[in-house]
């Protein structure tokens, strides 16, 4: 593949203006995975929760796509910060997620 074919595959296939993308509204990727999450404890700075991995999280090789995973741990945290007090307006954004993945999940797998 030449290198200008990765670029038109990039830029959203070669000058394509609107996707199906495009039109998804604000923060939809949070409700595809806090909709699988299952609160299990909480307590000052902590939280402890539990998901049945639902199809739509799945990657191209029927496993839950690392992207969920990372989109997971930042959510959880920002819950962890809120469980001592801060806003959960004022939680701040991530600035790095090291995510260390030891066996692959697949679907209807409880994690």
């Amino acid at each position: 593949m030449d290198l200008e074919s990765v670029k038109k595959y990039l830029e959203k296939g070669g000058g394509e203006t609107t996707s199906v993308v495009d039109e998804l509204p604000p923060r939809f990727l949070e409700p595809l995975i806090m909709n699988s999450v299952t609160i299990d404890h909480i307590e000052h700075g902590r939280v402890v929760c539990s998901m049945k991995i639902p199809p739509r999280l799945l990657n191209s090789g029927n496993s839950l796509h690392g992207g969920a995973i990372a989109a997971l741990v930042d959510m959880m945290g920002a819950a962890a910060v809120c469980s001592v007090g801060y806003s959960p307006r004022s939680t701040g954004v991530s600035v790095e997620i090291n995510v260390s993945n030891l066996d692959a999940a697949y679907v209807d797998v409880g994690i």
